[in-house]
């Protein structure tokens, strides 16, 4: 299975390269109209149903299942919005194909108890209007399959086109997934997403390098080295974690107990002075280390393999002088940059500059302050957070619902996992110590981010509701071994 995400524009493109090498593009829409009978016939038992049918080469995919359904012994039935006369090319083909039942979409057809919405595409570039927009008011998601992404989403943004779009229990589309079966609201919309192979020529859809995916273990877990029974715990990596002052120091533990969690061998907490009894009170295997000073700071940095810094840290005079003291050093590992090092950035750094394996995690409001007008202007978050990332020069993972993990190369990985209960205090927190944690053992930065979304949003899925930051870390065990991370 791959987890590329192509464009509308590259899956036409895909299309017409097709037809170049011999594989006819009516056979792909046959193919496609395959896919979709045999996702419902998987799913349902034969019932009423009604394929709504536009007039392009998504409602051909259309009459193509109305006829596979129909040959299974369902009773199914066609709902145009054009006579079929009007019709050209593949899709006229595919509807004089069909000899059951036809009607133009009206007020008064008959009820179904099921709907394939078989209108448009993803790559409709109006509002819905008319019947469609009339049927998209009024049918229950729960009783449509749509056909490549519910009418009236844009393929590329997953947003609804105007006032009105589809929603679907069922989404079959083709090839690859779309970005707006990845991104919010579109995600939303489309139910359950089943992608199906439709013949396109394999060497056809590498040739548009996407650079783009979905989160998936496939993408990183190779790149993560593993222990073996010759490991010690130097060998997998230390992790230091800049705390905040007084009062201001469970952040600093909520990221040192993930990064521990995840795998690193040794995990420190630097601190001013007055902050150390705080955290001595509330830790076991994770170590401490005094940083009064810039001085200090650079001496709890040295032989470090991570840095996180920013949850909870400050924003004053101070934090401003010990961030520079970090990044102005010539022997400063890879640094995560979360919460308050990012207000930081944000201001302007006077000295030192952000590397290539350095990662920025920042929420909505903090990337508006990193990159102010990006997220506004942008089509999309894959695109701000591309834009992101090749102004700093190194690893950004925008948070949200739809996290987006991007490079400055432009690749980019879209993290699906999760739950709404994540939307918790220190939740983030637990994501920058997740990713030092891997980064730590030696994953290179981008594949770092991704397994620490990843695994971020797994951990939250296995608690659900009730769950709190603290939950997150000591789920991970199992989230792990549902990897075959050796145990």
């Amino acid at each position: 299975m791959s987890f590329e995400i192509v464009t509308i524009a590259q899956m036409r493109a895909i299309e017409a390269g097709a037809a170049r090498t011999g594989v006819a593009t009516r056979t792909l829409m046959e193919n496609a109209g395959r896919a979709v009978a045999d996702a419902i016939t998987a799913r349902f038992s034969p019932r009423p149903t009604a394929i709504l049918c536009g007039p392009g080469n998504n409602g051909g995919d259309g009459w193509v299942a109305a006829r596979l359904l129909q040959d299974r012994g369902w009773p199914v039935w066609v709902e145009a919005l054009a006579p079929r006369e009007s019709l050209a090319g593949d899709a006229a083909d595919a509807a004089r194909a069909w000899q059951g039942e036809f009607k133009i979409i009206s007020a008064d057809n008959p009820a179904a108890d099921l709907f394939v919405d078989a209108l448009f595409g993803g790559g409709l570039s109006r509002p819905l209007n008319g019947p469609a927009a009339r049927l998209a008011q009024t049918l229950p998601a729960e009783r449509i399959v749509a056909v490549d992404v519910p009418s009236g989403i844009d393929g590329d943004t997953g947003r609804a086109q105007g006032d009105v779009c589809f929603s679907a229990a069922l989404t079959v589309t083709f090839v690859r997934k779309k970005p707006a079966h990845v991104l919010y609201p579109g995600r939303a919309l489309c139910g359950e997403i089943v992608v199906a192979d439709i013949g396109a020529p394999p060497a056809l859809i590498a040739e548009q390098a996407t650079k783009l995916w979905e989160n998936d273990p496939s993408l990183w877990l190779l790149s993560w080295p593993q222990p073996s029974w010759r490991s010690h715990k130097h060998a997998r990596g230390h992790v230091l974690v800049a705390s905040g002052p007084p009062t201001r120091t469970g952040a600093a533990r909520l990221a040192a107990r993930a990064a521990l969690r995840v795998g690193a061998g040794l995990v420190t907490i630097a601190a001013a002075p007055e902050a150390l009894a705080e955290h001595a009170a509330q830790l076991n295997a994770i170590m401490l280390s005094e940083a009064g000073d810039d001085a200090g700071w650079v001496a709890a940095m040295e032989r470090k393999s991570c840095i996180v810094l920013g949850p909870a840290f400050g924003t004053g005079a101070n934090a401003e002088r010990t961030l520079e003291a970090l990044l102005t050093s010539d022997s400063r590992p890879a640094m995560v940059f979360d919460a308050d090092a990012l207000t930081l950035i944000a201001r302007g750094v006077e000295k030192g500059e952000l590397r290539a394996d350095d990662v920025l995690t920042p929420h909505v409001g903090e990337f508006r302050r990193l990159c102010p007008g990006v997220l506004e202007q942008a089509p999309t978050r894959i695109d701000a957070a591309r834009e992101a990332a090749r102004k700093f020069g190194c690893v950004v993972l925008l948070k949200g619902a739809d996290t987006v993990i991007a490079a400055a190369d432009g690749r980019a990985i879209v993290n699906t996992t999760g739950t709404p209960f994540l939307a918790t205090a220190g939740a983030g927190d637990v994501l920058a110590g997740m990713i030092a944690g891997v980064l730590a053992q030696g994953a290179p930065s981008f594949e770092a981010a991704a397994a620490g979304a990843w695994l971020h949003g797994k951990a939250g899925e296995a608690l659900g509701v009730g769950l709190i930051s603290e939950d997150l870390p000591d789920i991970l065990p199992l989230v792990l071994k549902s990897l075959g991370v050796r145990e």
